[in-house]
């Protein structure tokens, strides 16, 4: 197929500028002023929309083996791409854990087989599996994830000399969640103990607060800048953690970098007596004052990418006792809505959502060929209509899960269109009674490669 997109605002590597263009197959074979139809291409009006670059979200859960009846790679990605999201990056801690070769290609089969974006699996971490690292061809895997902090299954690395190995050893990015166990297993003992088991939820960021954060964040930075090791760190939580990171070189030089989350960046601890268990993440949700300074800090550059943490549950599990509830949240199908609606707020530019969705996310991982608009490039692009409002709604979710944290409010911008790989995957402009569009399910997305050289 040939596409061919006019006179549409592009927002690309910090500028916004009117132009046409042109999808060859898979790929952007021109960007022009003007480009004359002369090939048969199915033609779009853009006028008045703006193209972005397809965001890559280098975080997600889609549950996919042994935990489907929250979510399904199939599920989730096609939610992904119904919000612009073309490229994913799911984490290992599913059942069985994907800690050894065999285990991660069976994500990879499976994603080939349904996913309708592009998709990257990380290479999971225990105390003991340091041969499987190894045997990893990391220009084809994103990266290596540690828990330093809870998680799934028996994946919390906890063995300083096993988490040493690794960071010194395994030539490829590692990725963390960090968060203290101990420190957060004594603040819930007590807790408990003097407001018994029956507490509400606003007490997640006491017992998992900044200093949880703070210890195993400087710990993971201090090890990284003592091996050398090119450490990204995920969903940074509060300001405490921000000393930790620089904006002072750019991003291709940076050997550390971080990453935050859009629930970090939206809600806060006010949220809780509202919001409850369905705004449950590990790490917490944090105060005002964190939740601005981690703004501020994704501004300047200290923090390098906007990400979701996409972690579904069902209703039924979310609506247990907060001890008993389990943490995460869906978010893929709103992150971009969410972005835009800080953009409406002018709290952040165009080409600053971009280039945290998108460009650093290409350049951080080494993503081939990907996460910009340019001629040569994969063609993942998203149509976006910033005079289109959209009300999120059981009928318009499309999480396996059935609910979002977003429901009932109305973003300001609307998904018009998604191109994952030059196939118009995903198309709004037709929109059922849903509220949401049309897909084509007749092509998946393909396996991320990563220049590693």
């Amino acid at each position: 197929m040939k596409y061919l997109i006019k006179n549409i605002s592009i927002v690309n590597e910090g500028e916004i500028f009117v132009n046409d263009v042109l999808i060859d197959g898979e790929m952007i074979a021109r960007i022009d002023r003007s480009i004359d139809n002369d090939t048969n291409a199915t033609e779009i009006n853009g006028e008045g929309l703006v193209l972005m670059p397809g965001a890559i979200d280098d975080q997600v859960h889609f549950r996919e083996p042994g935990l489907t009846h929250k979510g399904e790679i199939y599920t989730e990605a096609k939610a992904a791409v119904a919000g612009g999201v073309t490229s994913f990056m799911e984490q290992p801690n599913t059942k069985p854990p994907a800690i050894t070769v065999e285990e991660l290609e069976k994500k990879y089969a499976r994603a080939a087989q349904c996913s309708l974006a592009n998709y990257s699996f990380l290479m999971g971490t225990t105390n003991s599996n340091y041969d499987e690292l190894q045997k990893v061809d990391y220009s084809k895997v994103a990266g290596v994830k540690i828990f330093m902090g809870s998680s799934t299954g028996n994946m919390l690395v906890d063995d300083k000399k096993a988490l040493e190995n690794v960071f010194t050893n395994v030539n490829a990015i590692i990725v963390t969640h960090c968060e203290d166990d101990p420190m957060i297993n004594e603040r819930q003992k007590q807790i408990i103990e003097q407001y018994g088991e029956d507490i509400p939820a606003y007490f997640h960021p006491i017992i998992r607060n900044d200093e949880a954060c703070y210890k195993s964040s400087s710990f993971a930075v201090e090890l990284a800048k003592k091996c050398n090791t090119r450490l990204h760190v995920f969903h940074i939580s509060s300001a405490k953690e921000l000393a930790l990171f620089t904006n002072k070189i750019p991003l291709k030089q940076k050997r550390i970098t971080s990453e935050v989350c859009i629930h970090h960046l939206w809600f806060s601890d006010e949220d809780y007596k509202t919001k409850g268990n369905l705004i449950k993440w590990n790490p917490s949700v944090k105060t005002v004052y964190d939740r601005e300074k981690l703004f501020a800090a994704m501004l300047d550059g200290t923090i390098d990418v906007v990400a979701t943490d996409h972690a579904p549950h069902t209703m039924e599990e979310k609506g247990q006792s907060y001890l008993k509830a389990p943490s995460g949240g869906p978010l893929v199908q709103h992150s971009i809505q969410a972005m835009l609606d800080f953009y409406d707020q002018k709290k952040i530019s165009l080409p600053m959502i971009a280039q945290k969705m998108s460009h650093n996310v290409a350049d951080l991982f080494n993503v081939v060929n990907r996460g910009y608009i340019r001629e040569g490039y994969f063609a993942d692009l998203v149509i976006v209509d910033l005079k289109k409002p959209q009300t999120v709604t059981k009928q318009n979710i499309l999480y396996k899960s059935g609910w979002s944290p977003f429901e009932g409010h109305t973003f300001k911008s609307s998904i018009s269109k998604t191109f994952v790989n030059g196939h118009l995957v995903y198309d709004a402009s037709d929109s059922l009674s849903t509220g949401y569009g049309k897909f084509d399910e007749s092509k998946f997305g393909k396996r991320l490669v990563f220049n590693r050289g």
